[in-house]
């Protein structure tokens, strides 16, 4: 037995005395998107502790467990995560992906506040992840195995998922743009030396957060895609201070049009 196992199945107890059976997908809402959770109905909701999740430390993470209708689906909505920089073992970090897929939820949808890399990712713009780049120097499936020994992250990031929030977000008149995450410890933002970098490696964005969720729930084969928010430019590609402040902001201003489109192509 994993010994994480006796705490993933304790939460997944939790999880179905409180919730009853499971949705069908999971949305998590990163740093500033909470107000995507207002457009759930018939909402039953419970804090992280109550479910045996640490809760979060960070502003903009309410560390809160909903479920209700999203659009015409049952959904939970985990509003806010854990990250490796609060001190979490990575583990405990991806409890909540293995306790949703034993729960039988089959659908994880990620998302995330990002700094932009590329030029045209403005803040304020919606990208839609097709595979990253980990610089965390740490994985969750080092140890004993949770699932596969060796998952296959060429599929990581589901193909049918991604081509759903693409067709509904160009139905939507939403710009979506494609790109690859680069996911840095933190909780420094990166330097302006680490961002040039990370664009000579191929990266798009960079965050603190989300990769390892992607990587567990690869080992375990939850159906999972990302879609990321540029809340600002990178280090060194503007002339602004970075605070997280302007990142829970910018976000705010994104969650409705995100809202809309989680509505209809989950």
């Amino acid at each position: 037995m994993h010994p994480e196992e006796p705490a993933v199945n304790a939460v997944v107890v939790r999880l179905r005395q409180t919730f009853g059976a499971p949705p069908t997908a999971a949305v998590v809402l990163g740093s500033g998107l909470g107000p995507v959770s207002d457009r759930l109905t018939d909402v039953v909701s419970a804090d992280f502790e109550q479910l045996g999740i640490p809760g979060s430390t960070v502003p903009g993470h309410a560390g809160r467990v909903m479920v209700g209708m999203l659009g015409d689906t049952r959904t939970a909505i985990i509003s806010g995560r854990l990250h490796l920089y609060e001190g979490h073992d990575p583990n405990v970090v991806v409890r909540y992906v293995r306790a949703m897929k034993a729960w039988g939820v089959s659908k994880l949808l990620l998302t995330c506040s990002v700094g932009g890399i590329a030029s045209g990712l403005h803040p304020g713009t919606m990208v839609l992840i097709t595979d990253h780049i980990n610089m965390q120097h740490t994985n969750p499936l080092q140890g004993p195995a949770y699932g596969k020994r060796f998952p296959d992250m060429g599929q990581a990031y589901n193909p049918a998922m991604r081509k759903s929030l693409a067709e509904h977000a160009s139905q939507l008149g939403l710009s979506l743009p494609t790109g690859i995450l680069a996911a840095m410890p933190g909780p420094c933002y990166e330097t302006p030396a680490e961002v040039r970098m990370l664009r000579t490696l191929g990266a798009d964005v960079v965050g603190m957060s989300t990769v390892p969720e992607v990587i567990a729930a690869a080992a375990i084969d939850m159906d999972t895609a990302v879609v990321a928010v540029v809340s600002n430019r990178a280090a060194g590609l503007a002339d602004a201070e970075l605070t997280h402040d302007e990142v829970t902001e910018t976000a705010k201003l994104v969650a409705h049009s995100l809202a809309d489109l989680l509505s209809v192509a989950l």
